[in-house]
């Protein structure tokens, strides 16, 4: 682990400590630090901008209520994904049952609201059209894996999580990761095999699909 990661792990357990001792606004640090990549991950795992952000709201609702269960031992990341990916699920197979929250609503332990934390999504003025339906049929590939496929994928490639803690995440063995990324891939290279042939640019498709 290197020495960024470091520090990062030790401000996360600083906050998490002020956290559960009662001092709600070290929240606010904690979206601020976690917020943007989580929002990716969850727009990735459910491919809707609301239900991300609700979902990201409540994960961080989550960490709140869950202060005093936090073990230190651990990575915080680790355990806000598994919080995430439970939310997900629960988004897939019970979505009736979660009222959607405004994101202009501030929260009352943090004083802020996870709009502040979202990334900016807008495109870059010198993104190509063609760039743009590449990443486009990506998205749409891996939006069509299987559950179970898909967030394996997404943690891993995207969140750059090792095997170990995708397995944590999900609560599978690691050797489980690595079946379930090796059939993920495989599947995505039947999806993206029209970009892959692709004869007029080649280089530019494969690079989209590299890590595939």
């Amino acid at each position: 682990m290197s020495q960024s990661s470091d520090d990062l792990d030790a401000r996360d357990r600083r906050d998490m400590s002020i956290l559960a001792s009662g001092r709600g606004t070290a929240l606010n640090k904690l979206m601020e630090r976690h917020g943007p990549k989580l929002f990716n991950y969850l727009i990735r795992c459910l491919q809707n901008q609301d239900d991300a952000a609700d979902t990201g709201q409540e994960t961080f609702a989550r960490v709140y209520q869950n202060r005093a269960k936090f073990n230190p031992q651990q990575r915080f990341s680790t355990w806000l994904y598994a919080i995430a990916t439970n939310l997900v699920k629960d988004r897939y197979r019970y979505r009736s049952r979660h009222p959607q929250i405004s994101l202009d609503a501030e929260n009352p332990a943090t004083g802020c609201d996870f709009r502040e934390s979202l990334p900016d999504q807008t495109p870059l003025p010198d993104q190509s059209l063609e760039l743009v339906e590449r990443s486009e049929s990506v998205r749409r590939a891996v939006g069509l894996l299987p559950e179970e496929l898909r967030t394996a994928l997404i943690l891993s490639e995207y969140e750059n999580l090792s095997h170990a803690e995708v397995g944590v995440v999900l609560k599978c063995s690691a050797k489980a990761v690595e079946t379930r990324l090796y059939r993920a891939r495989q599947l995505l290279r039947i999806s993206l095999s029209r970009l892959l042939e692709d004869r007029t640019k080649p280089e530019e498709f494969r690079s989209s699909c590299t890590k595939y």
